[in-house]
């Protein structure tokens, strides 16, 4: 079938509407008309070819909520009219080690992510949220418990799982003494999930007008790393950082900040590569490390957890006509903290 789109045919050109294909659901598929999809840094990157990796024509989108349109005469996850959400991958493997496991996300074979990915039902490749209409096996789909709203619910399906997996993975909660770097559309996400596992949050950041927001998100001190002497103090006393910039920056000043044996994780995605000066791990037996998004189990348990807690984002609702703007206020971190489509502005 045929559904509108925003998408864009070159790295250079701004979205557009356009026209795209997307397959008839099968046994195990759901059907969803989208109502919200969140605006994450990858689109911008992804549609830019500024990993060198996109196949065009390009329709971004990975924070998907919906309403089910339509579903296959296997379906068991959802009925007619449920509220359904999908986020970076809409399918994988499903027969390595980690996709056993329920690590989808580091399947061996690669996952097949939501939008530019090779599509093992049309031909061609993947496209994104930023469209009427998305076709998506259930066993990639997510449900979204009544409790949260569902604007603000789309960006926890990139920005939210991002930050809660490797909060979770590295054991973060009570005793802790957790740094999160950028409060951006990922950091203000590990500053509310840091708090509400009961870690001491500190909030690392070049703006200074954003110490209040971090203080009203959770975070217990705020520190603008701009201040060395504010940084200094916290040298060396860190169990865990969680490095939420997208943008160049000195990586081995916040690697300072980790105790011994404590960890850097990496969850911001950079043009470029930052370089790691051997000693800033060395010495004393620090951890680089880095972290994807999580698997569709631990996606939902996220979503459970934050029904539990009242986490979602803060959000920003955009018209899709707004979109291009809204990418370059973006670059500019003139958001508050994500950007949202009300899709029913797709004409």
């Amino acid at each position: 079938m045929t559904v509108r789109a925003f998408g864009t045919p070159t790295a250079k050109n701004p979205l557009a509407p356009m026209d795209i294909a997307r397959r008839e659901p099968g046994e195990t598929d759901i059907e969803i008309e989208i109502l919200f999809c969140g605006v994450c840094h990858s689109d911008i990157h992804q549609a830019r070819n500024e990993w060198k990796n996109t196949v065009y024509p390009c329709v971004p989108g990975h924070e998907i909520v919906g309403r089910v349109t339509k579903i296959g005469s296997k379906v068991t996850k959802h009925k007619v009219g449920d509220h359904a959400a999908v986020g970076c991958m809409v399918d994988s493997c499903r027969t390595c080690p980690n996709c056993q496991v329920g690590l989808e996300q580091y399947c061996h074979n690669w996952a097949t992510f939501t939008y530019n990915s090779p599509d093992k039902h049309l031909g061609g490749h993947t496209f994104g949220g930023y469209s009427s209409h998305v076709v998506v096996d259930e066993a990639f789909t997510l449900r979204v418990p009544k409790e949260l709203d569902l604007a603000a619910t789309a960006p926890l399906l990139c920005a939210g799982i991002t930050t809660y997996s490797p909060l979770r993975h590295w054991k973060v909660g009570p005793g802790k003494k957790v740094g999160i770097v950028g409060l951006g559309g990922l950091g203000h996400m590990g500053v509310k999930f840091a708090r509400a596992f009961g870690a001491h949050v500190v909030l690392f950041t070049t703006s200074e007008s954003k110490v209040a927001d971090g203080l009203r998100l959770g975070a217990h001190e705020v520190v603008v790393s701009q201040d060395k002497a504010a940084m200094a103090k916290h040298a060396a006393s860190l169990d865990f950082v969680l490095d939420c910039v997208s943008a160049q920056h000195d990586i081995n000043e916040y690697i300072g900040l980790v105790k011994l044996d404590g960890t850097l994780c990496l969850v911001g995605v950079p043009e470029n590569p930052l370089p790691v000066h051997p000693f800033s791990v060395i010495l004393p037996r620090h951890s680089f490390a880095g972290s994807g998004i999580g698997g569709i189990a631990e996606t939902q348990e996220m979503l459970e957890f934050c029904a539990q807690h009242g986490i979602v984002s803060d959000i920003e609702m955009i018209s899709m006509q707004k979109v291009n703007e809204a990418w370059e206020r973006m670059l500019k971190q003139d958001v508050r903290y994500r950007f949202v489509i009300d899709m029913k502005t797709l004409a």
